[in-house]
């Protein structure tokens, strides 16, 4: 099935403060083409990290072998259990590089290893700095993976209790790591408009 059982996901992807116990990445994805004003779906699915090799990479080697057309334009949407590590943003920075027409934006339920003196903040900076949107899941985004990617028998998505306070408090700490970016954005924006 390419639907993700619902305990899978709702084990996965719940937005806990501490998740332990959760060592895997799930990724689920939607791959679109813009057209002019409309856009085309081309493929959607899930994947996660199998025998030693990051869902990340797994995704980069799958998408690499379609042979993009470089005078249209993609636009891929990433939801993730965990936020990539330093080196899997390292090959996805690297890849947005090499494929301009390509946009991606990833929805992350939870920051892996984002603490003090960890190299995962830096990758998630070089990341956003290589044209990534990245941001925390909402209840919004749980809504949509539910109705898109699980196997959910016609029954709604619930959220859980504390689905919203964390995901705010993650959004938080994701704004943290990346107000280096936004302060420097800032800045040549106010210099653009100055003319300086």
């Amino acid at each position: 099935s390419i639907l993700m059982q619902r305990r899978l996901f709702l084990y996965n992807f719940r937005n806990l403060r501490k998740a332990k116990g959760r060592r895997e990445t799930y990724l689920c994805y939607v791959v679109k083409r813009r057209d002019s004003a409309t856009s085309c779906s081309l493929d959607f699915g899930y994947l996660r990290n199998q025998m030693g090799c990051h869902v990340e990479v797994l995704f980069l080697r799958y998408i690499a072998a379609w042979d993009l057309d470089p005078g249209r334009c993609y636009r891929i949407t990433w939801f993730t259990s965990w936020s990539p590590c330093y080196d899997c943003a390292q090959h996805i920075a690297s890849f947005l590089r090499s494929y301009p027409n390509l946009t991606l934006r990833i929805f992350m339920a939870r920051l892996y290893f984002c603490e003090e003196r960890k190299a995962e903040p830096e990758g998630l900076r070089r990341l956003h700095k290589a044209g990534a949107q990245i941001a925390i899941m909402t209840f919004k985004d749980y809504f949509y993976c539910w109705n898109t990617f699980v196997e959910n028998r016609e029954q709604a998505f619930k959220g859980w209790e504390g689905l919203h306070e964390n995901s705010v408090h993650l959004a938080r700490k994701l704004r943290r790591i990346l107000l280096p970016l936004y302060e420097v954005d800032d800045l040549r924006d106010a210099f653009k408009i100055l003319g300086l």
